[in-house]
């Protein structure tokens, strides 16, 4: 038994939540938000080397993926997999890179499913900035 960390009241080391207060995960000391985060120690320009962030806080607003490779639903870095990324080179569904493979894409090159890009694209709905100016 141990006191919950919000309300103090006697609950399990088990407990999912308190049944007192209703506090997630009241026997951990701290606690940061659902779901799943790893961080490599290996730092390189500000940024890890790997990010991986499946991961929401209590306030509900996810964990943005930031690393030279950042894997998750919201990632930024020189190699991204993500479901929204912003990138150098990027597989996602929705992304800004400058080198993508995307269902939706702004990209300087680029493979999408539908995408705007500046020097080469390939997909089912794609065009270059060139031919979006020359339509207006």
């Amino acid at each position: 038994m141990k006191p919950c960390r919000e309300c103090k009241y006697e609950i399990s080391e088990q407990a999912i939540t308190c049944p007192h207060c209703g506090a997630p995960y009241p026997a951990k000391d701290k606690w940061d938000g659902w779901g799943f985060e790893y961080k490599s120690k290996l730092v390189f320009w500000g940024l890890p080397l790997l990010h991986i962030s499946f991961k929401y806080r209590p306030n509900r607003m996810p964990v943005v993926a930031k690393g030279i490779i950042a894997i998750g639903q919201f990632a930024y870095g020189v190699v991204t997999i993500s479901q929204f990324g912003i990138g150098i080179f990027s597989l996602s569904q929705f992304t800004v890179a400058v080198y993508a493979l995307a269902q939706f894409a702004a990209a300087y090159s680029l493979i999408a499913q539908i995408g705007i890009y500046i020097h080469e694209g390939r997909g089912q709905l794609v065009k270059s900035v060139a031919e979006i100016i020359g339509m207006l």
